[in-house]
Parts: structure tokens; C-alpha cells; sequence
């Protein structure tokens, strides 16, 4: 989304942040010991495992570190001019 970001945290922030992508890798795990069993391909999964829904990725705040969607530094720019 291309929009103009503002820090709910620091407030002052509007121009320093980093995009930090998400990736989620589907795994099944032992257990007793947590180690990696299997590894799933994306549209591979047990009837049981639920994909990752999430966003695909979350901004960080550069100046403050807060991490959040980006929907939340778009809307506190809004509010904010």
C-alpha cells in the first residue's frame, strides 16, 4: 500500500522504517525432542495443519524499534495531518 507512514509510538517518526518480510515454512515437529520431523511444501500440508494467515509482512518504527502492520502507521498518519 503506498501511503505516507506515521510512529503510534514515538509520534514523530515519518520517515525511518524498516519492512520486514514474513515467511512462514510449514514444519511438523517430534514432540519429545523438537526436532524437525517434516517439511512441508506450501500446498502440501496435513489435513490438520492450518496455513499461515498473517500478513505478509510488518513495519518497524527505525527510530523506536516498535514493530506493527502497516495498516496501524497508515492510520496514525491519517489521524495525525
Amino acid at each position: 500500500m503506498q501511503a505516507p507512514y506515521c510512529c503510534p509510538n514515538c509520534k514523530t517518526n515519518k520517515t525511518r522504517f524498516n519492512k520486514i518480510d514474513q515467511v512462514a515454512n510449514p514444519i511438523k515437529m517430534d514432540a519429545q525432542t523438537g526436532e524437525i520431523v517434516e517439511t512441508y511444501e506450501t500446498n502440501q500440508v496435513e489435513t490438520f495443519h492450518i496455513m499461515y494467515q498473517g500478513p505478509k509482512f510488518k513495519i518497524q518504527c527505525a527510530a523506536c524499534g516498535v514493530i506493527e502492520d502497516e495498516t496501524t502507521f497508515i492510520q496514525y498518519a491519517q489521524y495525525k495531518s
